[in-house]
């Protein structure tokens, strides 16, 4: 309850409270295994509010705390599912910290290690939904961690592991809506990779089943806000798709789709980050096909539509290092659109207010590989625009 109202300290410190009682009676009562599960969930509880609270070091201790305890009871019952499911699912917390830490090793071998046992329970009794889709799961964590170590033939792998399993299950259950959406997330997982691959063709065969998925589950239940957002996002996604393949007309049709249903969502509840972002993600995807098409006027116009959302976002949550970025990209777009309508005075202004955004978090995460080469990138275009400038007033 104290964490769905948000009030996480409170949280923390009634979890906190649970797990020492829980140690109490476990050292009354040594020996009995429900309290050393209890003793578990309530490290697992912990560490799950200091992920949301940003404490990442704390919340993999109590996770590596709860792993051992784990551990020990599927040792000591190697025949009992929910023993070793609730391993499996130790382990899967551990990779996620390390994910979020970016101890992409660390991450890929707690996430091979829940696979391995995923795999033996869905292998043990392949009629159990539960374990198949715990696998299915497993694989898209795995798939994950490997996208951003730039395994993608090892990524697409896992992913396309997960996709048979789900489709084995949403076509052993037609109407199951989450096996139907479970079924679609796996779809926009390989359309992902595809594209980062290339291969379009097939890529957006992926996105184009995802949106099958997502019509009919929108159609099926019109006010479920969830499943419009999906479907926002399929349109998107094959609008970007067309957009790479040079076909500019239907990826303004897919594009304009999304922002139809975003708008709708963002107008229905204006405090939702997540609708507010998708609705600038979608007026950017406008901007950028009409900038191709080379008219500026209302690619520019769109990419105001972008700015006044990321704005609001980064105003909202200065703290929010993804909306700071998105905000300094969004004035990269103008500036790019500037110079191609030979305002350089102005083009310089954009780049200058995006390289600002860049520095900042830079000096924040001087770690951080991507936000460097974006920061050299607007120092190079400042510095190839401050030198025409120069070059135009000798002539």
């Amino acid at each position: 309850m104290l964490v769905a109202q948000g009030n996480l300290t409170e949280a923390l410190r009634a979890y906190r409270d649970a797990l020492v009682i829980a140690e109490r009676l476990d050292k009354a009562y040594p020996g009995n295994v429900d309290l050393q599960r209890e003793i578990s969930f309530a490290q697992d509880k912990v560490g799950d509010v200091l992920v949301e609270q940003g404490n990442l070091t704390e919340a993999l201790q109590a996770y590596r705390d709860g792993l051992a305890i784990t551990e020990r009871l599927a040792k000591a019952d190697p025949g009992n599912a929910g023993r070793q499911r609730d391993l499996s699912v130790s382990y899967n917390k551990v990779g996620d910290v390390g994910a979020l830490q970016g101890n992409l090793t660390e991450a890929v071998r707690a996430y091979r290690e829940s696979l391995a046992i995923t795999e033996r329970l869905a292998k043990a009794d392949p009629s159990n939904a539960t374990w198949q889709s715990g696998l299915s799961g497993s694989y898209n964590n795995l798939g994950d961690v490997l996208v951003a170590q730039g395994n993608l033939i090892e990524a697409l792998r896992a992913y396309r592991e997960s996709l048979a399993i789900r489709e084995r299950l949403a076509k052993a259950d037609p109407g199951n809506a989450g096996w139907q959406r479970n079924l679609w997330f796996s779809l926009d997982k390989v359309g992902g990779v595809l594209v980062v691959q290339g291969n379009l063709t097939e890529a957006l065969q992926a996105y184009r089943d995802c949106l099958a998925i997502t019509e009919r589950l929108a159609k099926a239940d019109p006010g479920n806000a969830g499943w419009q957002h999906d479907l926002a996002l399929s349109y998107e996604r094959i609008g970007l798709v067309l957009g790479q393949q040079g076909n500019l007309t239907e990826a303004l049709q897919a594009y304009r789709e999304s922002i139809a249903i975003t708008g709708r969502l963002a107008k229905a509840d204006p405090a939702n980050a997540v609708w507010q972002r998708n609705l600038s993600v979608s007026y950017t995807g406008i901007g950028n096909v009409l900038l191709v098409q080379g008219n500026l006027t209302e690619a520019l116009q769109a990419y105001r539509e972008d700015l006044a959302i990321t704005e609001r976002l980064a105003k909202a949550d200065p703290s929010n290092a993804t909306w700071q970025r998105d905000l300094a990209i969004a004035y990269s777009r103008f500036a790019l659109v500037h110079l191609r309508r030979g305002e350089v005075t102005e083009a310089l202004v954009e780049f200058g207010t995006g390289r600002e955004i860049m520095t900042r978090l830079v000096a924040v995460a001087p770690s951080n590989s991507q936000w460097r080469k974006e920061l050299a990138w607007f120092d190079d275009q400042i510095a190839a625009l401050e030198a025409r400038s120069q070059e135009a007033g000798r002539n």
